[in-house]
This record gives C-alpha cells, structure tokens and sequence, in this order.
C-alpha cells in the first residue's frame, strides 16, 4: 500500500508557511488551505517572501503535496454575467496563486445554477472552466470540481453533475475531483456499509471514473442521509460513523491521494481536535 497522506484545513494566519508548519506539528503528511481570504474578492500579490517561505516549510518538514481551496465567492454556474465573469477572473487569479507557491491541485464548488435549471447551469460551468483554462494554458495547476451537499441550487450532489462537465469541458486533461465524504452522504449516497460504500464508489467509477479523483475531503456529517445539508462534524462524532473511514483509508485505489479533513478545530477533554481526528483516523488502519 502507499504511504497515507493524511492532512487538515489549516489557517494561513502569520504566513502560508504557517498552515504547512501546523500540520506537521500534528504529524499530518499533507495540507490545505486557502491562498487568500475566502470570503473576499480581492487579495495582495504574493510576494518573493512568502512564496519561499512556503517552499522552504514544504521542505523542511517533508510535508507532500498541499492542496489549495478556492474562494466560496466564485459561482462558475451563475446566469448573471457580471458575476460569471467576475468568478472567471476569481478562478484565473487563484490559479495563478497556486502556481506560484508551487500547488498543483484546486479544489472548487462547482457553483449554483440559481434557478435557470441544473442543464443550464452545468453547461455554464463547463464554459467558464474553459475561459479560466484557456487563460492559465501555461500553468500546471488541476482544478479538482468538488461533489456537493445539494443545498439550494448547487450543483455538484450527483456524480452526473461532475460527469457532464467533464464532458462538456474542452480541456478534461487538466480537470479533476474531490470527494467529500460528508457531501456525499448529505446527497445520498450511503457509505456505512461494505456493501452499500462498494455500490457507491462503483456509480462514482461508472460516472466520473475513480481515475479522476485527487483529493479526498474526509469529514463525519451532522446531519443525515439525504439531508442536502452541509454541517461537517469530527471524525466519528456524526451519522456516517467510523466504519466509512475504515473502508476509505483501507482502499488500495485511494492510498497516496491527498485525504484532507476540514472537521471542526478546538481542543476537547484536553486533547486538540485535529490530533484526535488523526489519531481516530490512523487507529482504523489495517496491520
């Protein structure tokens, strides 16, 4: 089996380096985090610094491939085209960030259709995905498309949904997936048995093709099955239970990719939320 690469959300508070250093002190393998503020349009450059800080921290501490999150502001399946524009210009700058502290994967919500049909939004996506790539041609950065709880409008709930777009997209070559285990199971798709996580992973290859997959989002949901609601809880401390992770991190077909948990942080019972998701997380391993 390759090495698992287990990592956290980590806060880019105090430098980029940051995150990186925080998830080795937790003895994470990996990382993700924001390049900028997520919930902002705008961003100062990165600078010579900060870039070679970040580097030298990857280097430092031996931590593999970091994972970077894009904005929640940008909607590629937005009908307003101020807006659709704006997340075009939004996805190109990120990628741009990406490259330039050396982060190969982009994980992005595929967007809401707000109302003009999950037909019409897809193909919205799919087009702005294509301006973005067009204008970052030279930038070897993957857009991983998120799967999704299915609040509202968003697309992303189906594995048909990450499917057409795939399709749709003109450059598939530099497109690929995360998969949220809480999402998913917010969707629909059961997890918590052998059985019912293989029927799951088997429809996730029929549409989207295991290949595709990058990154894994490794979260406990709050709320159940068929929900559509996305309130991600600790490892363990939610509906999906242990034994979805057991099945996970024991698959041979994902060991080596990115597994990143963005579950609640604090300290519980004086123990750091992070290290007990890990510690849940490496106590599932097979010998």
């Amino acid at each position: 089996m390759p090495p698992l690469k287990l990592g956290a959300h980590m806060s880019i508070a105090g430098g980029y380096d940051r995150a990186v250093r925080a998830a080795h002190a937790f003895g994470f393998e990996t990382v993700q985090l924001f390049t900028k503020n997520n919930n902002q349009w705008n961003a100062p450059p990165i600078t010579d610094a900060q870039a070679g800080a970040f580097r030298a921290a990857i280097d430092e501490t031996g931590v593999v491939d970091p994972v970077s999150h894009a904005s929640y502001l940008i909607n590629l399946a937005s009908p307003d085209d101020v807006l659709w524009n704006k997340s075009i210009d939004a996805m190109v700058v990120e990628i741009e960030r990406c490259a330039r502290l050396g982060i190969a994967d982009l994980v992005v919500h595929p967007g809401a259709h707000v109302g003009t049909g999950e037909a019409d939004g897809l193909r919205r996506v799919a087009l702005g995905i294509d301006r973005v790539l067009e204008r970052t041609a030279d930038l070897a950065v993957t857009i991983d498309l998120e799967t999704t709880a299915g609040q509202g409008t968003c697309l992303g709930h189906r594995f048909e949904h990450l499917q057409a777009i795939l399709e749709l997209a003109a450059d598939g070559a530099r497109l690929g997936v995360c998969v949220d285990t809480c999402h998913i199971f917010a969707a629909g798709y059961s997890l918590h048995l052998k059985e019912l996580y293989d029927e799951t992973l088997d429809q996730l290859d029929r549409t989207v093709g295991l290949g595709r997959i990058r990154v894994w989002h490794v979260n406990d949901s709050r709320r159940e099955l068929a929900s559509r609601v996305d309130r991600h809880a600790g490892i363990g401390a939610g509906l999906l239970g242990l034994e979805p992770f057991r099945f996970l991190l024991n698959d041979p077909r994902f060991r080596g990719l990115p597994m990143i948990l963005e579950t609640p942080k604090g300290v519980e019972d004086g123990e750091e939320l992070d290290a007990r998701n890990r510690r849940l997380l490496h106590g599932l391993l097979a010998p």
